[in-house]
């Protein structure tokens, strides 16, 4: 969005809320968000438990929250792209394809940093 005027507290207010919005809107719609929210919100004390350090701590918790934030890009590139249309395109499900193998992978590294860790 253009900028429309607004700085300092009121420029990040707005966005704070526009973040808010974002939020809502992948909670409500993506049943993966939700399910990737409920997993964070059981692991994340765990991985804050048996971190044995800050820095593995760090590490066990960002990969936790690394998952969802990808999931929120996969969303916003899947609204995109039904916004232009529901006629089958390759782009399109390429485009879809994609986003879904970047939370594949960052599904991944989570196991894999939580493996690794903990297997110490």
């Amino acid at each position: 969005m253009a900028d429309q005027g607004n700085r300092g507290l009121v420029r990040i207010f707005k966005a704070f809320n526009y973040s808010l919005a974002g939020f809502r809107a992948c909670f409500r719609n993506e049943a993966a968000f939700r399910q990737e929210l409920a997993a964070l919100l059981l692991l994340l004390p765990l991985g804050l438990w048996l971190g044995e350090d800050g820095v593995e701590r760090a590490l066990l918790v960002a990969s936790l929250l690394l998952v969802p934030v990808v999931e929120l890009l996969n969303s916003a590139i899947e609204a995109v792209v039904d916004r232009f249309g529901g006629e089958r395109h390759e782009l399109s499900g390429r485009a879809k394809d994609i986003g879904s193998a970047a939370v594949f992978l960052s599904i991944l590294l989570a196991a894999s940093v939580w493996l690794l860790v903990l297997a110490q």
